[in-house]
């Protein structure tokens, strides 16, 4: 009997492919990834929501603070700095280039008055 390298090379010289291993399959099943024969099915998939349990371990990048969850603009908050992390497909973007600033900073104010 083969071992199991020999076996993927004897498949691979005869041109025929290896069943995928019992630990192939549960990485393919665990990162959501279809068989081939399903791909050609399309099917609707929601959005994939943001979990508030994150936010245990979650901070701003820059001033390593903890977050507010905002549902409504689907953002997560830094009420000290102004800023909002914009959330994509339940994955918050927490590069500060990609936020937003919530409020104006205090000179904006004061040339508004």
């Amino acid at each position: 009997m083969l071992s199991g390298a020999r076996w993927r090379l004897a498949s691979a010289l005869r041109g025929t492919r290896a069943p995928p291993s019992a630990v192939a399959r549960r990485c393919l099943h665990a990162s959501g990834s279809r068989p081939l024969a399903d791909r050609g099915k399309k099917t609707e998939e929601l959005p994939r929501a943001f979990d508030p349990a994150l936010l245990e371990f979650l901070v701003c990048p820059l001033s390593k603070k903890p977050l507010r969850y905002e549902a409504s603009t689907n953002e997560l908050i830094n009420e000290e700095l102004g800023i909002a992390y914009p959330i994509i497909d339940g994955i918050p973007n927490m590069i500060p280039q990609a936020a937003r600033m919530t409020r104006q900073s205090k000179k904006q104010e004061v040339e508004q008055r």
